[in-house]
């Protein structure tokens, strides 16, 4: 019988010992962190709006070009995420001499993501929930003059109740669904790259521990 995609969620051991002895393959990892790509497209256009809205009056033109940037960046952070991650998985791996192509790397890593979609969803969700309560500043063009009158109107924009409570919820959210990725990742740098438990922990564990501790850190600086 061959393994489902609810199988990454709840028993990646089984699942990656299953799918690798099949040959390589990319299209169901880059459909899955293509699906997240779009939804954190959809976050980033609801952010990029406030932003839009914000300096429309300061700049005219500039609220398309940072929508625009908003949903490409998120779309193609996504994939930039997805190759650098296997990346450093894949250089980590190398000092247990790991072996295994990179692209068997990439294509775990992309099925882990699964988790990322359902972290994406609920940060959707909680932003479609609090932007309309965040009170966005509205910049004059006689903001150009002064630039204090711009990092005034940023600080107050960023330290809204609503903003910190959507910052804090969503970098918690983040943190939850990296950790249960990172458990999935771990299963598939085992099989992907012949290593063992301990070695593959090693190989996703650091970096991202680094990320949630940068996340943490983050969160104190607000």
């Amino acid at each position: 019988m061959s393994p489902s995609l609810i199988d990454i969620l709840f028993q990646p051991d089984a699942f990656f010992e299953q799918v690798l002895k099949e040959g390589e393959s990319l299209k169901i990892p880059a459909l899955i962190v293509l699906t997240g790509g779009i939804i954190a497209a959809a976050y980033g256009y609801l952010m990029g709006e406030l932003s839009a809205r914000m300096m429309a009056a300061l700049m005219p033109g500039m609220d398309v070009i940072i929508l625009l940037s908003a949903v490409l960046g998120a779309l193609v952070g996504t994939f930039i995420f997805w190759g650098v991650a296997s990346g450093v998985f894949y250089i980590i791996s190398i000092f247990f001499k790991g072996s295994g192509s990179f692209n068997r790397v990439l294509e775990v890593v992309g099925y882990g993501y699964l988790p990322q979609i359902l972290g994406s969803l609920i940060t959707l969700v909680a932003a479609i929930w609090y932007l309309p309560q965040i009170a966005v500043p509205v910049l004059a063009k006689s903001a150009l003059d002064d630039p204090a009158v711009i990092e005034a109107a940023m600080a107050a924009f960023m330290h809204d109740p609503a903003m910190v409570e959507l910052t804090q919820i969503t970098s918690l959210i983040a943190i939850v669904f990296m950790l249960w990725s990172a458990n999935i990742w771990i299963f598939g740098m085992k099989h992907a790259r012949m290593l063992t438990m301990r070695d593959a922990a090693i190989c996703v564990g650091v970096p991202v521990v680094l990320y949630v501790v940068y996340v943490v850190y983050s969160l104190g600086a607000m």
